[in-house]
């Protein structure tokens, strides 16, 4: 009688098959299944399968193993926030860097809006007015440049109103 040899299973049957859960925007979950090898950050290996629109981690969970035709065991959802990263064009895992705050000095208001101290309510105004045409975002200005004329032009307005008080 010939021996039979054991046939090896396929390496995918070999590895073991795990799932990451995110959260959505609209507070639904991501699934991300990966059966053929464990996902690895350098270089990020994307799932075998992914989807969304789960309500519960339980419904994500099965989506997952339904997609891979096994069970599959979690791993940190970390994974699947990589994913999502990675889906919106970032890097999966970007680096966090120390912001460190900046020293704001106190700017002068009548130099933002190009007055002297001198200048009338009704200058004001005008300066003002002038500044904002000028430096609107939907006229080809930087909001930050915009968002300091409308703050001088607050600061001195709510200090001409106390002082007429």
């Amino acid at each position: 009688m010939a021996s039979r040899t054991k046939v090896p299973e396929p390496v995918a049957a070999l590895t073991r098959g795990v799932f990451a859960l995110a959260k959505t925007k609209r507070k639904r979950f991501l699934w991300c299944a990966w059966w053929t090898g464990e996902p690895t950050a350098k270089p990020f290996r994307p799932p075998d399968a992914w989807g969304g629109g789960a309500f519960t981690r339980e419904e994500a969970q099965a989506l997952a193993e339904k997609a891979a035709g096994r069970a599959l065991s979690p791993v940190d959802d970390h994974w699947a926030g990589a994913w999502k990263r990675k889906l919106a064009g970032l890097e999966p895992f970007p680096k966090h860097t120390v912001r460190v705050p900046s020293v704001d000095r106190p700017v002068d208001p009548f130099v933002v809006l190009g007055l002297t101290g001198d200048a009338t309510l009704a200058e004001v105004k005008l300066a003002f007015r002038k500044k904002a045409l000028e430096h609107h975002p939907d006229q080809g200005g930087s909001a930050e440049s915009f968002i300091a004329a409308r703050k001088a032009y607050e600061s001195i307005a709510k200090r001409r109103a106390r002082r007429s008080r």
